[in-house]
């Protein structure tokens, strides 16, 4: 799993290479590189995909002007996305980067991954130079997951599992990824809340999904101080990077 001491995305990886190519995903991704461009913009340098996966997303960093660098623990979602940027192995709550080191970060479809996903904000907040972007961008937190009941669409009706932070395997598709990997599931306040507690100022957010129900909510946020007081790695790759 990206960002998890267990990468239980390796048996699921090349299905999830697949998955993420497939026509029946196209407008999704899409929308997904839309947003991410909208809420990161154009810029230069690296960019730290943080969680990278298959690395379904560095065409669009490319697209926006920045040098993609993927960090994740699957091996198996590496080996795919190793032609596209290049990679390390390493835990998203535990970067192999230098306080400081890089002037934009990424973490796309991946929060539901992690069981914490406010230490790896915190590891982001601390490899952010100064002045720094980050985007965070993934599922709804409000409108997608297993409290979410989207039988009747555009409806979606919300039940009071919305407060269940637990890692959860129903709702959803049942042939995607949920049912695979299962999701951790962190409410907006958490969100964002974990976020700004990191010391990353939040610029802009957005939402973005079909027929007028936002699937997707991401937001920008900006580091405004060096945080100089964890102790300084340095990035090692192999030849492959892998």
């Amino acid at each position: 799993m990206p960002g998890s001491r267990t990468a239980v995305y390796d048996e699921h990886a090349d299905w999830y290479n697949d998955h993420m190519s497939a026509d029946g995903v196209g407008h999704y991704v899409q929308r997904v590189h839309e947003t991410l461009g909208d809420l990161l913009g154009h810029g230069s340098g690296t960019c730290l995909d943080v969680c990278c996966g298959t690395g379904a997303h560095a065409s669009r960093l490319g697209e926006l002007g920045w040098t993609p660098l993927g960090v994740d623990l699957s091996r198996g979602q590496l080996r795919h996305a190793v032609r596209r940027l290049p990679v390390a192995v390493a835990d998203a709550t535990a970067l192999p980067l230098a306080d400081g080191s890089v002037p934009a970060a990424v973490c796309v479809l991946a929060s539901t991954d992690v069981p914490d996903y406010a230490a790896v904000l915190r590891e982001i907040a601390r490899v952010l130079a100064p002045g720094g972007r980050f985007v965070h961008l993934g599922v709804h937190p409000c409108f997608v997951g297993a409290f979410a009941d989207r039988s009747d669409p555009p409806r979606v009706v919300v039940d009071p599992g919305y407060t269940d932070r637990s890692r959860r395997f129903d709702g959803g598709n049942p042939a995607g990824v949920r049912v695979r990997v299962g999701a951790w599931h962190l409410p907006m306040a958490d969100l964002l809340n974990a976020a700004t507690t990191t010391g990353l100022r939040l610029t802009r957010t957005a939402e973005n999904g079909p027929d007028g129900i936002p699937e997707l909510f991401g937001f920008l946020t900006v580091k405004e101080e060096a945080d100089d007081t964890s102790p300084h790695r340095s990035l090692q790759l192999g030849p492959s990077g892998v």
